[in-house]
């Protein structure tokens, strides 16, 4: 297969390794080790605007639509930003019951109705979430009611709580009179030319804010684009600069390890460290899926592949970003 699709490149140029200042040999070895990692179905990667580097796997092409599962929470957060923006949300430190109050009122004892938007974002809401909870999110009828009826268990410093960023939803649509889906249609997707994408929701008919999107790999590329380029695409602002410094800047450390990264931080939803010595952010979904983006290198690459069972997880997501960061050694 060739290191760049044949395909229509919409509107990403192609260009070669070597014309955007890349190791040729590394990006072509990059390229064909994926071909050993089982769940990995696409690894792209663009400098300067030029795409470099692109190959799928497992049958999957440019144009399938490929889960980006938690990586979804990323793209919720993109789109607090222009709502923020406009006055459409009162702040990042107001409780959530304030910014949704008729989810809310379903559930006044909540202990999630204390929590600020900023500790939801940060992933600082001082609720644990384990691995047990996480088995009734897949089952869960709503995942906002879920998230209401989640037990006060304290927790400190960061904690990943899939329940949690189900509150996003409710909170945008309150503020915006329309779902996160359409938001993301208008304000995202659309200006961006990304026109072939799915969003699954709950039996509750509500899209899903903690995993529930399918872009194309290239598409995926675009998000990463997007933030390293401060919001801007093709000239225009998509989402305001001081949104997305913010969401890649870390508030603290996190827990979970992709090797070989390291100092591994949060921001607003967006994972932050260092790849190589290359300060980098990016969103992850869960097994691989990443939307990485080198702002010092002016290098994004995205990922897709598939969800492993539980003992194949943290192998294959190191595996997914040790090809990851092969491509960042070769632009550096």
């Amino acid at each position: 297969m060739n290191e760049i699709d044949d395909g229509a490149a919409d509107d990403w140029p192609l260009s070669t390794p070597q014309a955007q200042g890349l190791d040729g040999a590394a990006v072509a070895a990059a390229l064909e080790a994926g071909a050993a990692v089982p769940g990995l179905r696409a690894l792209v990667a663009a400098r300067h605007g030029h795409i470099v580097a692109e190959r799928y796997y497992g049958g999957a092409h440019a144009d399938s639509l490929l889960a980006i599962n938690s990586a979804t929470k990323s793209v919720c957060s993109m789109l607090v930003g222009p709502v923020l923006h406009e006055g459409r949300l009162p702040g990042l430190d107001r409780p959530l019951a304030e910014l949704a109050p008729a989810t809310f009122e379903q559930a006044p004892g909540s202990p999630a109705a204390r929590v600020t938007l900023r500790a939801l974002l940060t992933g600082r809401s001082g609720q644990a979430f384990d691995s047990a909870q996480l088995a009734s999110v897949a089952a869960a009828r709503s995942l906002v009611r879920l998230a209401l009826a989640q037990p006060d268990t304290p927790a400190d410093g960061w904690t990943y709580n899939d329940a949690m960023v189900a509150l996003l939803s409710p909170v945008l649509e309150h503020a915006q009179g329309v779902d996160i889906a359409e938001q993301a249609a208008r304000r995202l997707f659309a200006p961006l030319g990304i026109t072939r994408w799915t969003w699954r929701r709950d039996r509750s008919g509500q899209p899903i804010s903690s995993a529930g999107i399918a872009l194309r790999p290239r598409d995926l590329l675009k998000l990463a684009a997007l933030m390293a380029a401060g919001g801007r695409w093709q000239g225009a602002q998509v989402l305001p600069a001081d949104w997305v410094s913010q969401s890649l800047a870390s508030a603290g450390p996190a827990s979970w390890r992709a090797r070989p990264v390291e100092d591994v931080g949060y921001g607003y939803l967006w994972f932050s460290g260092r790849l190589h010595g290359q300060p980098v952010a990016w969103a992850w979904g869960y097994g691989g899926q990443f939307a990485l983006l080198a702002p010092a290198l002016d290098l994004v690459v995205a990922t897709a592949a598939t969800a492993p069972l539980a003992a194949a997880l943290q192998p294959q997501t190191d595996e997914v970003m040790g090809l990851v960061g092969r491509l960042v050694q070769a632009a550096s």
